[in-house]
């Protein structure tokens, strides 16, 4: 069978090259390639991609085989409905190596028409190498490769603050185009480059700090003969990703002007500060899965969308969200509301396999991120403690104790972690007391949680007693009882 290239595709068009991207992974080809394709189609965007190999050997070789072609299966929740859809992503020109290829590298940064720049290397990816050089064909981080693209840039637009360009990371970190901003500004620095290009790189360039949203579970691997089968071609690159998509962008509104998402449809927005979108995110997708993954795997279930299509733990899940989580963020509740909504339909997705134990790797850390914000702030704003987020709390705990419904758990944390809980839980008795002490140690932990949580009003008491009913009742029994307790009220 012949390998997808532009033979299968009816009116294939050469666009200008706009957009350079580091990262030709899974995620940046469902996620910005994906968007990328829809502005071509429906906006008069008209660009193309230059894939830039950031690292290693290979992958985009074999894209370029594929004259820059790949299909993306979107597999999910779309109006109500669940709705499995795919379309061939047309929009890249091109790959390059770095390490064979470093001459057209740089040549790209003469290309006037040149725009963006998107980005993914992982959390990883934005550091500080000081060992690296500009001679360096290509430098080993980064940002110390975009310093010498953008320097190429300067030097050969001779300063044009016109031929700046707009730079859109994609990591998953906080703040990422500031971040990356001060790396590249300290590799100038580093290499003694002239002042001017300093102001040039602060004055006609952009850095923007973004929040990418989708599920991409990545290549097709169990259905992959069933796949190709269907679509007549093999495809190396067939990626799946979810239909869920959110792209906000800290940046001026002007943007839009050059990449016009408001005319696509596509869920992407500019805004002046991305703090509170992040932390709606965080709080509500990132938490509500860390608090569900140990509640809903010691009830014996295994998946996300088990957990939330469950009559109980499904239920504990909602109030949670919306009962315990939006009620702490400054954020209008209504726009709260429709995206937890949209939470609850992800959750649900049926062609995603979403497992609990892969959600639990490195829980304590997640909680204290994710978790503990809202605890502490409910108590700040309701004072009173959130019941449910207080038992996801003991379940944890009781997580931990390594022992699921019906098998051992391999856990995986901080090494630290996990020698406090072995600690605790190796000279456990059962005993109301000894749950007491367990509580009050772990609670106590400065390492796990950065504070005392034992000073929390009557948070230690109410662990305690949750924790108690999990290990002598079992799960089952004890979120139950969560229910009694507020139908009793």
């Amino acid at each position: 069978m012949e390998k997808l290239n532009k033979q299968f595709v009816k009116n294939y068009q050469k666009r200008p090259e706009k957009v350079l991207q580091f990262g030709q992974g899974n995620f940046l080809r469902a996620f910005i390639d994906w968007q990328i394709d829809v502005l071509n189609e429906k906006t008069d965007f008209n660009g193309s991609v230059v894939v830039v190999q950031p690292r290693g050997q290979g992958a985009v070789e074999k894209l370029n085989e594929q004259d820059g072609l790949f299909t993306l299966y979107l597999q999910g929740i779309k109006e109500g409905k669940p709705v499995k859809e795919h379309s061939t992503i047309r929009c890249i020109s091109r790959g390059l190596n770095l390490f064979k290829q470093y001459g057209e590298y740089l040549q790209l940064a003469c290309n006037p028409e040149l725009r963006f720049v998107f980005s993914n290397t992982t959390e990883a990816g934005i550091v500080f190498d000081a060992t690296d050089q500009l001679t360096d064909k290509p430098q080993k981080s980064f940002p110390g490769k975009l310093t010498s693209f953008l320097y190429e840039r300067y030097k050969a637009f001779k300063g044009d603050k016109d031929k700046g360009l707009i730079i859109l990371p994609c990591e998953l970190i906080d703040r990422n185009g500031d971040q990356l901003k001060e790396f590249v500004l300290k590799y100038a620095r580093l290499w003694n480059l002239e002042i001017e290009f300093v102001e040039w790189i602060i004055e006609a360039n952009i850095f923007c700090n973004t929040l990418v949203d989708r599920i991409v579970p990545g290549f097709p691997t169990e259905s992959i003969d069933e796949i190709t089968a269907e679509l007549g071609y093999l495809d190396e690159f067939i990626v799946v990703g979810e239909q869920f998509h959110l792209f906000v962008i800290e940046g001026p509104q002007w943007i839009r002007e050059e990449f016009p998402v408001h005319l696509a449809g596509l869920n992407t927005f500019f805004v002046d500060d991305i703090t509170p979108y992040r932390t709606r995110k965080v709080r509500i997708l990132n938490g509500a899965h860390t608090a569900m993954a140990p509640v809903s795997y010691l009830y014996g279930l295994n998946t996300v969308d088990e957990a939330i299509e469950h009559e109980i733990i499904g239920k504990f899940v909602k109030d949670l969200i919306y009962g315990e989580i939006i009620p702490t963020l400054d954020f209008p509740e209504d726009e709260c509301r429709s995206f937890a909504d949209d939470v609850i339909e992800r959750f649900r997705n049926p062609y995603m396999k979403h497992f609990l134990l892969s959600i639990t790797l490195n829980s304590t850390s997640k909680f204290k991120t994710r978790d503990l914000p809202t605890l502490l702030e409910f108590v700040k704003r309701k004072k009173t403690l959130p019941k449910k987020l207080v038992f996801s709390l003991a379940a944890l705990i009781s997580f931990y104790k390594g022992n699921g419904a019906d098998e051992k758990i391999e856990l995986s944390d901080d090494p630290e972690a996990l020698e406090l809980f072995k600690a605790q839980w190796s000279e456990a008795d059962g005993s109301f007391e000894c749950i007491k002490e367990i509580v009050t140690n772990v609670l106590g932990s400065k390492k796990l949680w950065d504070m005392d949580l034992n000073v929390v009003p009557g948070l230690a008491d109410e662990v305690t007693k949750n924790l108690f009913e999990i290990e002598t009742k079992g799960m089952k029994q004890a979120v139950e009882t969560i229910f009694e307790q507020k139908a009793a009220k």
